[in-house]
């Protein structure tokens, strides 16, 4: 009785896969991107919970380490889910071509390689977390704290690795809601242990990571349990698990540039913070808690980035390049508005959502300002967001690659260079070298992505 009704749980749990080659494409966009961006802010959640429980209930330099360390986090999910993404391209498309032998030997292939994989990444996390600290140049009161946080938290990497790629398969089959509902678990459960172990057990900073380990963990066992019990083509067999090196090609032909370019521009971004951190403690407090908005920011596009990556997969699988255009411009029309609506209260009730953070006077005023002072730039983001979405979800990541590392880490380190060495080393100036490069960015991904055709980058076979 009890193993019948766990497997209703996780058979009821979302519609499963969805077919995007028919239909309605704002329908398939929304019912796609909206649950994605629901389980996006929960994912957000995770650290956003980390700082403000630190922010609130231990001390102005633990609220700045565990916001500095963002950089570091991020290069490294940015670099899997990255190559998550070329696994979920060639999916896609296998599913839209009805390959049901090639969906699985893809399936198989990607959860073998992110077990290879989270291994390396926790040994190296491990290993070179005082380090990668050390090059923010993070001041003498926030670097224990960092280096402690960083090192619980890689030590559980393998937990937010095999989450992102099974969700990732999911996704590619049209599923973003049951991703969307083990996120909420596991943020609800990241809430309560944060709780548990900075105010009654008062670890701290490592109480706040172990908290985030935890729930990782535990959004990871909820979605392999989902793809073992599936009755689709992409159930997951441990006993099938083996790399395929033709499909490891494929899928390392999408993800490795795409996962290149997200490492590197989160890398870049730890320079970014070494700006910031000449500023000292409170501005580096305002810094985080405008991090914290920004990420919110950036989920409508972010979500609706990737329905129209899976979208143009599953159309391109299906030759149909027409609609995989219409999709993709569709998508960029709702990313854009819905950054607006979600800009404008952002921007007259700034000082509260940074006061929800961290009270301090001085930090309310810093991060109020730089919320005001970007957020007007984000609607430029839509652009390379969608556009790169779907250049992938026909298997061209490269371009995308090379126009956003020219774009957030060769033009914007230049900028930041000229402006604190010649021009002006104050934090208004140095923190528009993010919608600087937003600018550069979208105006080369824009050009380029009407003067090529999305029917010449499919990546599987015919």
């Amino acid at each position: 009785m009890a193993s019948g009704i766990k497997a209703s749980v996780f058979s009821r749990f979302g519609r499963g896969d969805v077919d995007m080659t028919e239909g309605g494409i704002v329908r398939h966009i929304l019912t796609f991107a909206f649950p994605l961006l629901i389980g996006n802010i929960f994912q957000q959640l995770y650290n956003m919970v980390d700082t403000w429980v630190v922010g609130n209930y231990v001390s102005t330099a633990a609220f700045s380490a565990v916001g500095s360390v963002g950089p570091i986090t991020n290069m490294l999910i940015g670099f899997f889910l990255g190559l998550a993404s070329g696994a979920g391209v060639v999916i896609s498309q296998y599913y839209g071509a009805k390959n049901d032998e090639k969906v699985s030997e893809a399936v198989h292939t990607s959860i073998l390689m992110t077990l290879a994989m989270a291994a390396v990444f926790t040994a190296a996390g491990v290993i070179m977390s005082p380090y990668m600290v050390d090059m923010m140049k993070a001041p003498a009161d926030v670097r224990p704290e960092a280096v402690s946080y960083l090192t619980i938290y890689f030590s559980g990497v393998a937990g937010l690795m095999v989450y992102n790629i099974g969700a990732g398969i999911l996704r590619a089959v049209g599923d973003s809601q049951r991703p969307f509902y083990f996120l909420c678990v596991s943020a609800l459960m990241n809430t309560v242990l944060d709780l548990l172990f900075v105010l009654a057990f008062d670890m701290g900073v490592a109480g706040v990571a172990w908290a985030t380990v935890i729930a990782q963990c535990t959004s990871a066992v909820l979605v392999i349990i989902t793809l073992m019990r599936s009755k689709s083509c992409i159930r997951l067999i441990p006993r099938r698990l083996r790399i395929s090196f033709d499909m490891l090609k494929k899928i390392f032909k999408v993800g490795i540039p795409a996962a290149l370019q997200m490492a590197v521009t989160s890398f870049s971004n730890i320079f970014v913070q070494s700006y910031i951190n000449y500023f000292q403690t409170d501005v580096m407090a305002g810094w985080t808690a405008y991090n914290k908005i920004d990420q919110i920011l950036f989920l409508p596009m972010q979500s609706i980035s990737l329905a129209s990556t899976t979208f143009v997969g599953q159309n391109l699988g299906k030759k149909q390049v027409e609609r995989a255009k219409r999709g993709a411009n569709i998508s960029l029309m709702m990313a854009a508005v819905s950054t607006v609506v979600i800009m404008i209260p952002v921007m007259l009730f700034a000082p509260k959502f940074v006061a929800f953070f961290n009270s301090k006077p001085e930090v309310v005023e810093y991060g109020a300002m730089l919320l005001r002072a970007i957020s007007p730039f984000y609607v430029l983001c839509c652009v390379n967001q969608v556009y790169s979405g779907a250049l992938r979800g026909a298997g061209d990541s490269r371009a995308p690659m090379i126009i956003m590392l020219l774009s957030f880490v060769v033009f914007r380190q230049i900028y930041l260079f000229v402006m604190s060495n010649f021009i002006a080393n104050e934090l208004i100036p140095i923190a528009m070298g993010y919608p600087a490069g937003w600018l550069v960015c979208s105006t080369i991904t824009f050009i380029y992505y009407h003067k090529t055709s999305l029917s010449k980058s499919r990546v599987v076979d015919d």
